[in-house]
């Protein structure tokens, strides 16, 4: 890859959004107040629901629209007022986007021939991009000719041939099955990493960002919800959107009795009371949003050995290969899931069974009631 400089040279992060916001209309803000640095060879992902304004932020980077007010800055350098063509960033698309009329090889000699390369350059550059996604023998078959994934190879090596510092993408896989899909999640973050480029993904698939990323940026509502990695994320959401958001997740809903910095015990409408790590709630007496993963309860917990235990009627069991999946009724949800593991001696489980489940203190999370 062609020397992009760095934070040290620069004194700036390689990406920087610097109070970005973006209104269509002049009104309504599709993006409010976005703040992100992004370091050089880091893989950062834009998560969120449709019309969140991760997609707009991408657009905003590529110079397809314009920031309504702050910066961008790309290697220390103001990009707000640079046409597309001059920022020297790679895109990929969820449709390819690859010319029809052109072979494989035509497709990706053609931003090297606008920068006008040699042709043995031309040649070199090509034949490295076509190896570097397992393509070398399909250089002279035109896309019609390529199978999905084949095609997405083709894109992603477009975007690429040229070095560029700086790959954006948008939805990349959003065509493509789900073994297929998967598949190319761990090429792309393969790729990546062996070149040391920095991307910038779109996505509203949750395991796919989880998969693929250093970091991750919640989006809801134009707004940055939060910002970390992966685990991060999931182990540790901020507030009761991110919780929800990020794969499965059980949520109660009550009012805070008892708070300090360590714990906090929230009543449900029953009247039952759990004890849980205090992160985005209030004072007493106001609303809170309880947040349990699946995987964190515990069928049949010894008496005693967990602050919250609970009888729960069995209302589904479902058999999923590696995992079951039981869907019971306890704290007056009848969504409650717990996953287990698949293994020898988990229960044997049926509709309509009463058992004991609980769960930890700190697996529990108290944030905000929305």
């Amino acid at each position: 890859m062609q020397s992009s400089g760095s934070k040290e040279a620069t004194g700036m992060p390689f990406v920087k959004f610097d109070n970005v916001q973006k209104s269509y209309d002049g009104r309504t803000l599709v993006v409010k107040g976005f703040e992100m640095d992004i370091d050089q060879g880091e893989f950062i992902t834009l998560l969120g629901p449709s019309g969140s304004g991760k997609s707009t932020v991408l657009m905003m980077m590529a110079g397809f629209e314009q920031p309504t007010h702050g910066e961008i800055y790309l290697n220390g350098n103001p990009i707000k007022k640079l046409p597309p063509h001059k920022r020297g960033i790679g895109l990929v698309f969820q449709n390819y986007a690859l010319f029809p009329h052109m072979t494989v090889a035509e497709n990706l000699a053609f931003p090297l021939q606008v920068r006008k390369m040699s042709k043995s350059e031309i040649e070199k550059k090509v034949k490295r991009a076509l190896d570097m996604v397992r393509l070398s023998e399909f250089g002279h078959r035109r896309p019609a000719h390529l199978s999905g994934g084949q095609q997405q190879r083709v894109a992603v090596a477009r975007a690429l041939v040229f070095e560029p510092g700086l790959v954006l993408m948008d939805e990349p896989l959003g065509a493509l099955d789900k073994n297929l899909r998967e598949e190319m999640q761990y090429e792309i973050k393969h790729i990546q990493e062996d070149l040391g480029v920095t991307m910038i993904y779109v996505t509203h698939d949750q395991s796919e960002a989880l998969t693929m990323s250093d970091r991750i940026a919640v989006f809801n509502d134009g707004v940055v919800q939060q910002l970390a990695t992966p685990e991060e994320l999931y182990e540790r959401p901020v507030n009761a959107f991110v919780a929800q958001f990020i794969c499965e997740n059980n949520r109660l809903r009550g009012d805070v009795i008892a708070v300090d910095e360590h714990a906090c015990r929230v009543q449900i409408p029953n009247g039952d009371i759990i004890t849980a790590k205090p992160v985005a709630v209030g004072k007493e007496g106001e609303r809170s949003t309880l947040s349990l993963r699946p995987e964190r309860i515990v069928i049949n917990p010894e008496q005693g050995g967990l602050p919250n235990i609970f009888d729960a009627r069995v209302e589904e069991v479902i058999y999923l290969g590696d995992h079951l999946r039981t869907r019971v009724s306890v704290c007056e949800s009848d969504e409650f899931i717990i996953k287990t593991p698949n293994a020898e001696g988990h229960p044997n489980l049926q509709r309509g069974d009463t058992i004991r489940i609980g769960w930890s203190e700190e697996d529990c999370r108290a944030l905000d009631a929305s």
